[in-house]
């Protein structure tokens, strides 16, 4: 299934189904308003969004109740499909984005690292459509995209096993986790964490079960390429499933080691990176960082305004899967 929010109903949007292949959409307030509320009882409201989806992609007009207010759908009309949730913690699963940021510093890797995954909690109470504008009032702060994706649980029970965190894997979304470079220097050097030096996320269009995935999911990963492109022009497309040191029911898990997780939490692999750099990049501080250790300076800026971030999943039969996040960078 494939799941959106339209700016419409309040602060959470409301719910809609979306086709496959990202055309058509329909409401559903009889089975749930919201994407949080679809959620919160997630084991009763499923089986009917599923047999609903299958009506729309089908074009099943022999149940023409399934289909009543079907509609074109274009993205501008979409909000986050959680325009904000009960939580946002991202990891760094990919330790070629570690190694490659402490070479750049001259430090090495602590050994822990390839087994305690590193994690932040970020906002959530403000999640970006995928086409809001990346608006700031100025690009001095070392403005930067980060491709990731992300999954969405149910309610997770604190202590849980990576095993059993799989079955509470219920959606995945494609994420830009969007960095204040500048500023996280100041803050990291605090030794306190991030906080001005993360504004609000931004998501794809569709959040997307996993079953639908079919074998480019494996429980645990997605072995997709995570296409994006700066300015029109080809800048990196690292594939999410190769090189990452924890998946996703080892980072629930270690969110969940001392709490409960709720229904909505939103769980990121963190950038995605591959030790292959001949594939690029999926964001601008890591190759940043193999310039500087390769020529002692980095010569890629940080987005400035008038520059535009597309950030897209394709799977191997040409199919969009979770729609293009396409943010221009404006002043505010």
């Amino acid at each position: 299934m494939k799941l959106a929010t339209l700016k419409e109903g309040g602060r959470d949007g409301t719910l809609i189904l979306v086709s496959f292949d990202l055309e058509k959409a329909v409401r559903v307030p009889d089975i749930a308003p919201t994407l949080q509320a679809a959620l919160d009882d997630w084991a009763k409201a499923e089986p009917r969004l599923r047999e609903r989806w299958h009506a729309l992609n089908q074009h099943d007009f022999n149940r023409p109740h399934l289909l009543e207010g079907v509609f074109a759908l274009t993205p501008n009309a979409c909000a986050a499909p959680l325009p904000r949730a009960y939580q946002w913690a991202d990891g760094s699963a990919y330790l070629s984005h570690v190694e490659r940021a402490r070479k750049a510093r001259g430090s090495e890797m602590p050994p822990a690292f390839q087994t305690d995954p590193l994690m932040y909690q970020g906002g959530s109470d403000h999640l970006m459509g995928a086409t809001a504008p990346l608006a700031f009032p100025t690009d001095d702060w070392g403005i930067d995209f980060e491709a990731e994706v992300a999954a969405v649980t149910d309610d997770v029970p604190r202590g849980v096993s990576a095993e059993d965190a799989r079955r509470h894997i219920k959606l995945l979304m494609l994420v830009n986790d969007v960095s204040l470079r500048v500023l996280a220097q100041t803050e990291l050097a605090k030794g306190f964490g991030f906080f001005q030096s993360k504004p609000a996320s931004a998501c794809a269009l569709a959040a997307v079960t996993p079953d639908s995935l079919g074998d480019r999911w494996d429980g645990g990963k997605l072995h997709l390429d995570v296409r994006v492109s700066l300015n029109g022009q080809p800048y990196g497309h690292p594939n999410a499933g190769r090189d990452a040191t924890f998946d996703f029911p080892q980072l629930i898990a270690h969110a969940a080691r001392t709490r409960s997780l709720g229904a909505g939490s939103i769980i990121g692999m963190g950038t995605v990176s591959n030790r292959d750099s001949s594939v690029g990049y999926a964001c601008l501080v890591e190759k940043r960082m193999v310039e500087k250790v390769e020529t002692g300076t980095s010569t890629t800026p940080f987005l400035c305004f008038g520059d535009r971030v597309r950030i897209q999943v394709i799977d191997e039969h040409g199919n969009d899967v979770f729609g293009a996040i396409d943010q221009e960078v404006k002043r505010e």
